[in-house]
């Protein structure tokens, strides 16, 4: 897999999964994001070891994250999308999101999937539109699934 490294100013975004701060998107993940409430470390680290992950950090620290999963061939979801509040507003997830757009391993893909209640204004900078046939669309959801894990 092709690891990108981009900076800008006090700003990169890497692909290199030993630079991710697992604690601190954990805390992101299981205390902020209403999409993942609640998720264990356990099951962050399988999704990060199994995925396509960009950090975005500023001068070293984490501050953003996204992630794909993907055959690399035909099909991406991304998920877990993030830039920690007191970062927004100075177009880092719109660099973000054009590096995974740029990223030499998702070139040529038949579709991309995303599942979000927020940002809307960003994807479709992207080419993202809500599902055009969604009488077509299937998913089994389980949205308590880490609260039930917890006991």
């Amino acid at each position: 897999m092709t690891i990108i490294e981009v900076h800008k100013n006090d700003y990169t975004i890497s692909t290199d999964r030993e630079k991710l701060d697992i604690g601190s998107i954990h805390q992101f993940l299981a205390n902020e994001a209403d999409w993942s409430n609640g998720i264990p470390m356990s099951t962050l680290k399988t999704s990060i070891e199994n995925s396509l992950n960009f950090g975005l950090y500023h001068q070293g620290k984490q501050i953003g994250f996204a992630r794909i999963i993907s055959d690399y061939s035909t099909i991406a979801y991304l998920g877990d999308v993030y830039v920690l509040e007191e970062f927004r507003g100075n177009g880092l997830s719109k660099w973000l999101m054009t590096e995974i757009m740029a990223h030499p391993n998702l070139q040529g893909l038949r579709r991309w999937i995303l599942l979000t209640n927020t940002a809307e204004w960003l994807y479709r900078k992207f080419d993202f539109e809500k599902v055009a046939n969604p009488e077509f669309y299937m998913e089994k959801h389980n949205p308590d699934v880490y609260r039930k894990k917890k006991g």
